[in-house]
């Protein structure tokens, strides 16, 4: 009998070579600043210790295997921390960014090849040249890339973004969906809201430029992965359903938004169970991965406890255990 493996696809690595690229650089101070309002004061005095403790998860695959033996998860799919995007660079900058991104991240899961996968990064900020990033990614056999909700001045609707989702859907590449930073700015920057109203906020965002300007119509094959649940937009559509009905403004796709979002992927990181099981209903068993955001401390140290207590059918919690991703990842089921 075999079965699939469990398969965390939310799980990051830190790369302190990128932040030593671009130390004291142009731009990089007015972006840390930036950073810095967003979040607030106490945020970032927690933040500091808090990645301090979690170093050597971030950095050291052996530790990393160890811990995912503790949550009895087999595989993870991991991708740079959303810090390392770095959006404010110029052309030079960006493509020594992706490249060094992509490069380490492959290194990184080449220590246990049949239990880390990896993605890349690709410059937003720079879209002639998100095919290349793409395509470097690949070439290191990452199994895709990662991107914010957005660039400076640029929504993912944008149409410079049309070469990059067309090689995505050729490729079959994974596109992993995770903000980082929200434009409420200092509306956020207490309490830790720039994290936990501001994450959600901005994956409702960029899934819908994606789903009315027409994105979704046009690259159907698209394997995009939205963290957090997708955020507000799933337990939430049927609002956005009704403007696409009442109003021609809003009528820009081919069909109801809801529709799109059994066309999407989205991770399991949620945090209520009653919610998990809203997103599987509305997105379809087949549309969920389990995602933990490790190891950081807005993830789930439990995921597989998480997830159980959605209290699924015993198909759909399998198919969001690792099914699923298994699929995405063209893994081999597990003998039992």
């Amino acid at each position: 009998m075999t079965t699939p493996p469990t398969i965390d696809v939310h799980a990051h690595i830190l790369l302190p070579q990128i932040e030593a690229l671009v130390d004291g650089l142009p731009g990089h101070a007015e972006a840390k600043a930036l950073d810095a309002r967003r979040n607030g004061p106490d945020a970032l005095k927690v933040n500091g210790p808090m990645i301090g403790e979690r170093i050597a998860r971030l950095t050291d695959p052996t530790v990393r295997l160890a811990a995912m033996d503790a949550q009895d998860v087999d595989v993870q799919l991991v991708s740079p921390s959303p810090s390392h995007y770095h959006y404010w660079a110029d052309e030079e900058t960006a493509e020594k960014v992706y490249r060094l991104a992509n490069e380490t991240t492959a290194a990184h899961c080449s220590a246990a090849p049949d239990r880390l996968r990896g993605i890349g990064l690709v410059p937003l900020q720079h879209p002639e040249q998100a095919v290349h990033a793409l395509d470097h990614a690949l070439e290191q056999g990452l199994s895709g890339v990662e991107i914010s909700s957005h660039a400076p001045g640029r929504e993912l609707s944008d149409p410079a973004y049309e070469p990059l989702w067309a090689r995505a859907q050729e490729t079959g590449a994974i596109v992993f969906l995770h903000p980082f930073g929200c434009t409420l700015d200092e509306r956020l920057d207490q309490w830790y809201l720039s994290n936990s109203v501001g994450q959600p906020t901005e994956n409702a965002v960029a899934l819908s430029h994606l789903i009315f300007s027409g994105v979704l119509d046009r690259h159907p094959g698209l394997r995009l992965i939205a963290a957090h649940g997708g955020g507000y937009l799933p337990t939430h559509i049927g609002r956005a359903d009704h403007a696409w009905r009442a109003r021609p403004d809003a009528r820009t796709c081919r069909e109801t938004p809801s529709s799109y979002l059994g066309r999407l992927y989205f991770d399991s990181l949620v945090h209520d169970p009653y919610v998990l099981r809203e997103l599987v209903r509305v997105a379809g068993a087949d549309r969920v991965l389990l995602g933990s955001d490790f190891p950081f401390d807005m993830g789930a140290d439990d995921p597989l406890g998480a997830l159980r207590a959605a209290r699924l059918s015993h198909a759909d919690f399998d198919a969001v255990r690792g099914g699923n991703a298994a699929a995405l990842l063209r893994l081999r089921p597990r003998k039992d």
